[in-house]
């Protein structure tokens, strides 16, 4: 097999050479442990304080307000249990009906525990309408978490608006920023967020490690404990190779996303013209509605995607059918089902999408490939 069509990266992104160069003096010669009070230990301490300010700077937050994580998972579990737990006379959280996994099922555990959830659905474009949040809110509200922008269909939500409506009513948001950040400006000013989720793996670098951010005076309670670590908001010695890389990899981002998104758009633009093209019974989900630079979220009638899928894999080309965490399912995701997808074109869905790695001849590639692939699909299954 040749050079690998990567077009998959919501799911996960290559890490830079430069992240890599920053990680390797923690794993070589700084391993002290940070909350040793040697001088040792001191150094490694002040590397996560210089990547604290890094993530902090990017997203316009105090460094005090970032909580270091193993990534957008445990920052989504920490903000949904660190806040219901710090409210327990409250007993009721919003959210969305196409958030990730992480919270979603998070949601659904605490249901079990008691928790009542409202899941506010969306429209046919994937929107989540900031009426449908506020009218959501009661007096035992505790918290709403609505993701930024979608991982599936790229569709971004009105969260200063959102923000505004649950303002009103003294309750904070959470969003799950984890594949909008890269993609989008991202400022928890001007959102209006009270805690926000982000993930290294998903802006060139490594898995394993994310940060929570949590707005000073926000009510909140660790969840993993331990020790006195991140100012008693998570116990555990930190991943300091990991955290370095995370700062590396918001630095880079700082002084490159506004380059990169109009690039990545050009490159979406291209995609989705062929694709439309090339296939007569095709939806592009989302199509109307503000989304990433980066995603296309395309389902073809007729067709079973995973099969699609392996095909592309074969010839070289990665993409996948929604998010990475559900693939293998065969059932349609609950985000096109939330989005009102008829079946015949549900189960053919699509995710492609770009990062700043990406060329023209990735996309052609794709446009080339594909037809000839969705035909073998459908004549087997036919």
């Amino acid at each position: 097999m040749g050079r690998v069509i990567y077009l998959d990266n919501n799911a996960t992104t290559r890490v830079d050479e430069r992240v890599i160069e920053a990680m390797l003096p923690l794993l070589r010669e700084r391993y002290g442990n940070p909350s040793s009070t040697h001088h040792f230990g001191a150094q490694v301490t002040a590397d996560i304080e210089q990547a604290r300010s890094a993530v902090a700077t990017l997203i316009g937050a105090r460094d005090s307000e970032i909580v270091f994580t193993s990534g957008g998972t445990e920052a989504d579990n920490a903000a949904l249990r660190g806040v219901l737990s710090a409210v327990p006379q409250k007993r009721h959280l919003v959210v969305s009906a196409v958030e990730h996994a992480a919270i979603l099922d998070t949601a659904a555990a605490l249901e079990r525990e008691g928790v009542r959830v409202t899941r506010v659905g969306v429209d046919k474009a994937g929107r989540v309408e900031p009426e449908a949040v506020a009218a959501a809110i009661t007096d035992d509200t505790a918290l709403i978490s609505i993701m930024l922008a979608n991982n599936e269909t790229g569709v971004i939500a009105p969260l200063d608006d959102i923000c505004k409506a649950a303002a009103a009513r003294g309750v904070p948001v959470h969003t799950d920023a984890v594949n909008a950040l890269g993609k989008m400006p991202v400022d928890v000013q001007e959102l209006g967020v009270s805690l926000l989720s982000l993930s290294a793996h998903k802006i060139h670098g490594p898995k394993g490690v994310g940060a929570l951010y949590v707005r000073r005076g926000t009510p909140f309670r660790a969840q993993q404990v331990g020790g006195h670590q991140e100012r008693d908001r998570r116990g555990g010695t930190l991943n300091a190779p990991g955290i370095a890389a995370l700062g590396a990899a918001c630095e880079i981002l700082r002084d490159s996303s506004a380059a990169c998104c109009a690039a990545m758009l050009k490159l979406r633009d291209r995609l989705e013209r062929g694709l439309l093209e090339r296939f007569e019974r095709i939806m592009i989900l989302g199509e109307s509605a503000m989304r990433l630079p980066n995603t296309t979220c395309a389902c073809i009638a007729g067709v079973e995607a995973e099969a699609v899928l392996l095909l592309l894999s074969e010839r070289g080309i990665c993409a996948s059918s929604g998010a990475a965490c559900s693939s293998g399912s065969l059932e349609a995701s609950h985000v096109v089902q939330a989005m009102a997808v008829p079946a015949e074109y549900a189960h053919g869905q699509l995710r492609f999408s770009l990062g700043r790695e990406n060329t023209e001849a990735d996309v052609d590639a794709l446009l080339e490939t594909l037809p000839a692939v969705v035909e073998k699909v459908a004549g087997a299954n036919a």
